[in-house]
C-alpha cells in the first residue's frame, strides 16, 4: 500500500522551502543594484513611509506659500494706509479757507441732507417739527427741500406759527437765509 503524504507534512516543506528562498534572496545582493549602482529595491512599508514624508513635505510648502501671500498682502495694506495717512495729512496741512468746495465734498453734503430728509419723513409728524425747528434755519431749508412735499408739509403743519413761518420764508426764497427778512423787526431789544 502507498501511502500519501499527509497535508500538513506537505504545508510543513513548502513552508521550510520559502523560508529558505527568502533567506537566500536577502543575502544575495540584487543585480539592478549590482549592475545600476543604485538603492536597493523599495519595500511596501519604505514606500508607504517615504509617500507619507512627500505629502508632508508638499503640506509644508502649501502652509510656507500661504504665509508668503498673507505676508505680502499685509505689506499692501501697510502702503496703502500709509500712502492713505499721507494724503490725510497733506490735505489738513493744506489751507483749510478754499473760496470754492470741491465736487466730492458738495457731493457728501448733498447726500447727507438726503439722508435726513429720509430720516424726518421716516419719523411722525410732530416728532420731526419738534426736531427739526430747533435746527439752524439753512439746514431746516435744505432738509425740506429733499423731503417730499406731503412730508414737509405735514411737518410743516406741526411746527409753531413762528418756525413754519421761517422756514416757509426760506423756502421761498424771499430773502437770504444768512439775514433778516426785509422789514422784520427786531423784538428781542424791545423791553
Amino acid at each position: 500500500m502507498i501511502r500519501r503524504p499527509s497535508l500538513l507534512a506537505l504545508t510543513a516543506a513548502v513552508a521550510a522551502a520559502a523560508a529558505v528562498a527568502n533567506g537566500v534572496s536577502a543575502a544575495s545582493p540584487d543585480t539592478a543594484d549590482v549592475a545600476g549602482g543604485g538603492a536597493p529595491a523599495q519595500t511596501r512599508l519604505g514606500a508607504a513611509i517615504g509617500g507619507e514624508m512627500n505629502a508632508r513635505d508638499r503640506a509644508v510648502a502649501e502652509r510656507k506659500r500661504a504665509l508668503d501671500l498673507r505676508e505680502q498682502a499685509t505689506r499692501a495694506a501697510e502702503a496703502r494706509l500709509k500712502a492713505d495717512l499721507d494724503a490725510r495729512q497733506q490735505a489738513d496741512a493744506a489751507p483749510a479757507a478754499e473760496p470754492t468746495r470741491s465736487a466730492g465734498r458738495m457731493e457728501q453734503e448733498r447726500d447727507q441732507y438726503d439722508d435726513l430728509a429720509r430720516i424726518y419723513q421716516a419719523m411722525k409728524p410732530a416728532q420731526a417739527a419738534v426736531v427739526l425747528e430747533q435746527l439752524d434755519l439753512d439746514v431746516q431749508m435744505k432738509v425740506a427741500q429733499k423731503m417730499r412735499e406731503r412730508s414737509a408739509a405735514m411737518i410743516l403743519g406741526q411746527m409753531t406759527p413762528k418756525g413754519a413761518a421761517k422756514l416757509s420764508m426760506a423756502l421761498a426764497r424771499r430773502y437770504p437765509v444768512s439775514s433778516p427778512p426785509p422789514g422784520a423787526r427786531n423784538t428781542a431789544a424791545r423791553p
